[in-house]
């Protein structure tokens, strides 16, 4: 029998148990500020009674017999009253307010450290615009109803709990009447919170569709624009819009029926007060100022609850979104530390994949045993079509992806990798990849992010190494030229010499070289070539290519094929062979048949 899912309240106090303090301290505040809201009421009835019996009032048989010092008694109270309610006022907001605020910087902190261990397949799973829907707007959605909701519930129910006892102490058959709404409004407020919630939920699963939406197309701006795809973006975001309007629609018409018909029940129950209290004063059974006193209080009972529709409005917005950020927060790590340390100083560099077979989920198998040994020192190129395998070899080698046990291995100086602790793995490795990416900061601080803490030399050192320095140079402020978001003002080869110079700056025994030059132009990519040379001195470099030019100088040339080595050696060998590597060869340098789109020879 499956354990029932706790409430998102459950959840979150838990989790924030160690702010159990100032909420009771908080809590505290809000229901002294609402007692003492209460009193002005009470003070009002006695001066009633004061000036209509005089000697015979409330005040004059606890021994204050004149009736001009009863008014100044009841001014003096009045004055002390109303200043602990300030005080308490001021007291609860200033906590409230200060706790919603850590609450939000502390569980937006949280869930992003828990998405940066998440692994790539659940990121890809839920998209980056619902990871930073969670992480913007529903944490700011929590912040909300601690910032006021909080507050809300806990004076209605401190009104409903004093204003219900003074009524059973004064006039019971009065309160009868008085409190006969609660236990309708109570069960309507149930009743809302059931058909409000799963509204907000699916509100929240359009607002993270349509952040999604929103992410990937700034993401490719380039490729809409030259498609001239701008209309039809326009209309995917008008139909996610239209759904994220539709869900709120839906929510709104729930949440705006909520206060009309509470207000009705109140009106009964504070028409039956003002009636059955008139009828029992006329008749001498209750005092004049006791009267008074019961009507404000009715009135301070009753209306407030016309509120309560908003701020349940508020708490279900704020619960489905705690919702959504806990799951994140729950969601188990799938890849984590191994038990064995690897300093980096203390790393050769044998890099092995050891028949390695892997699949990513819901899909066909990628590596059907592969078996590659790279030794320290040396230059291994892996080679082969698109879909072949290339790439995985190195998420593998990072653990963003993982074989499981059973199905080869890959090791590292001889230690599975799935053994070792995942800050050693990848401080080990220096990756270069063909999708460049930089932060909006200096050029200085791209470079230094690869070794936090480098002195300027070291990064200049690095750029000199490659073929960066001189372009840098050039720039306006030089190496603190701020280059804006993804490096939007560089070209793209300067921006792949710049993702170089970080990988050589964090001096990694293991450098990774994953179709670097691709996507650049010919003077780039012999800038780079004309420069790996020194980068790869004295550490193991692990090149993922498609052009077969920028390896003809590796150590060990792999060829991969469907998930499978088909070949491997030198340069040389591998011509000589007249094998898969010859003929892809033939082809990118024009000295053999070139295949159609059909695959004809021509």
């Amino acid at each position: 029998m499956s354990t029932p899912r706790r409430s998102p309240l459950s959840r979150l106090l838990d989790h924030f148990a160690r702010h159990r303090p100032i909420v009771i301290r908080a809590s505290v505040c809000s229901i002294l500020n609402k007692v003492f809201d209460l009193a002005p009421p009470a003070l009002i009835g006695a001066a009633v009674d004061t000036v209509v019996r005089q000697d015979g009032s409330l005040l004059a048989s606890l021994g204050v017999v004149d009736p001009a010092t009863q008014l100044t008694v009841l001014a003096v109270l009045t004055v002390i009253v109303w200043g602990l309610e300030s005080v308490f006022e001021y007291a609860f907001a200033v906590m409230w307010r200060n706790l919603a605020q850590t609450v939000q910087h502390e569980l937006r902190l949280e869930t992003w450290a828990q998405v940066l261990k998440l692994d790539s397949d659940w990121l890809g799973a839920r998209g980056r615009g619902d990871t930073m829907s969670v992480l913007n707007d529903d944490i700011n959605q929590l912040e909300r109803f601690l910032d006021g909701g909080a507050n809300e519930l806990l004076q209605v129910t401190t009104t409903a709990v004093v204003v219900g006892g003074v009524f059973l102490a004064v006039s019971p058959g009065v309160a009868i009447w008085a409190i006969a709404p609660v236990p309708f409004i109570l069960i309507g407020s149930f009743l809302f919170q059931s058909r409000i919630a799963p509204r907000y939920a699916r509100v929240r699963q359009e607002v993270g569709r349509m952040n999604a939406l929103l992410s990937n197309a700034l993401s490719g701006m380039p490729v809409i624009r030259s498609f001239t795809g701008e209309a039809r973006e326009v209309a995917r975001l008008r139909n996610a819009s239209e759904r994220y309007r539709r869900a709120n629609r839906s929510a709104i018409r729930m949440s705006a029926a909520f206060s009309p018909l509470i207000r009705m029940v109140i009106v009964v129950g504070f028409t039956a007060t003002l009636l059955v209290g008139g009828w029992m004063t006329l008749d001498g059974a209750m005092a004049v100022g006791t009267y008074s006193v019961l009507v404000f209080l009715t009135q301070r009972l009753l209306w407030p609850l016309t509120r309560l529709g908003q701020t349940f409005d508020l708490y279900q917005r704020a619960m489905a979104s705690t919702e959504r950020v806990l799951d994140v927060l729950h969601t188990p790590i799938q890849i984590t530390d191994g038990p064995e340390r690897l300093p980096v100083e203390n790393i050769r560099g044998d890099v092995h994949f050891d028949k390695v077979v892997f699949a990513y989920p819901g899909r066909e198998t990628t590596l059907h045993g592969v078996d590659i040994l790279a030794k320290a020192g040396t230059t291994v190129a892996v080679v082969g079509s698109t879909g072949s395998g290339k790439t995985t070899l190195v998420r593998l080698l990072l653990r963003l992806h993982e074989a499981p046990r059973g199905q080869g291995a890959v090791r590292i100086d001889g230690t599975d990798i799935r053994d070792v602790a995942l800050g050693d793995l990848r401080r080990a490795v220096a990756v270069v990849s063909q999708q460049t990416f930089l932060f909006p900061g200096s050029v200085f601080e791209n470079i230094a992010y690869g070794r936090p803490g480098a002195s300027r030399e070291e990064v200049i050192r690095a750029a000199k190494l490659s073929e960066a320095h001189g372009f840098v140079k050039a720039l306006p402020q030089g190496y603190d030229t701020r280059i804006g978001e993804d490096g939007h003002t560089l070209s793209g080869g300067q921006r792949q010499r710049l993702s170089l110079a970080r990988a050589v700056l964090k001096d990694a025994p293991i450098l990774v070289l994953d179709e670097a030059t691709s996507a650049v132009d010919n003077e780039t990519e012999a800038a780079i070539q004309r420069s790996m040379g020194r980068i790869t001195a004295g550490r193991t470099t692990l090149v993922i290519a498609h052009r077969l030019s920028t390896v003809r100088h590796a150590d060990t040339i792999i060829v991969l094929e469907q998930g499978q080595v088909v070949e491997r050696g030198d340069h040389e060998a591998l011509l000589a062979a007249e094998g898969a590597y010859a003929r892809l060869w033939s082809v990118q340098t024009g000295e053999g048949p070139v295949v159609d789109a059909v695959g004809a020879a021509r």
